[in-house]
């Protein structure tokens, strides 16, 4: 079960031309957009990735303003795992459970998973708030991602799942979101 204090999320690769051409976008981006607020609201700490972003540009709107406060870290590795600086800030957060959404799934998303996977994290990739240019390369990478051992879930399992109880002081903020 994902749990709100043992969970980090990490946006991965929302940039320049690309993040454009995405299958599903205006779907995406809504619910990038609920579940980085979800987070902020939750204070679940967010990593955030850029691939080559002296070549691909940086992260896009309104993602950057609403990670204006968040350190973006630059790859050109397709995993973040690869890249070490990643792997600092997220053994920093001290979470055993990433939370993964962005761009693209069959890549990016795909290789991140299954490094955190052997390293022996809990990951779930929220299945909306991911996307590839091509709906077959998202469907075989979510696949392929649940049979090593993700977890492949939707944005509102997310947010009731990291809320766990209407009672909650935060419910009726994260309400909001999904309205």
């Amino acid at each position: 079960m994902l749990k709100r204090d043992e969970a980090v999320l990490v946006f991965i690769d929302v940039q320049g031309k690309l993040h454009e051409i995405m299958d599903r976008k205006g779907m995406l981006d809504g619910n990038l957009s609920r579940l980085i607020e979800c987070a902020k609201v939750l204070e679940i700490p967010i990593l955030g990735t850029e691939q080559i972003p002296e070549k691909l540009g940086s992260t896009n709107e309104p993602f950057k303003t609403l990670l204006a406060d968040i350190s973006m870290i630059g790859k050109s590795a397709f995993s973040c795992c690869d890249e070490p600086k990643f792997m600092e800030a997220f053994h920093a957060a001290g979470k055993q459970q990433a939370l993964l959404i962005g761009i693209e799934t069959h890549i990016c998303v795909y290789q991140t998973a299954i490094d955190l996977l052997e390293g022996g994290f809990d990951v779930f990739v929220v299945a909306d708030a991911v996307s590839s240019r091509s709906p077959e390369n998202k469907a075989l990478a979510l696949h392929a991602m649940r049979d090593a051992g993700a977890k492949i879930i939707p944005t509102e399992t997310v947010l009731f799942s990291l809320l766990r109880d209407a009672a909650d002081p935060c419910f009726k903020e994260i309400l909001k979101l999904i309205k």
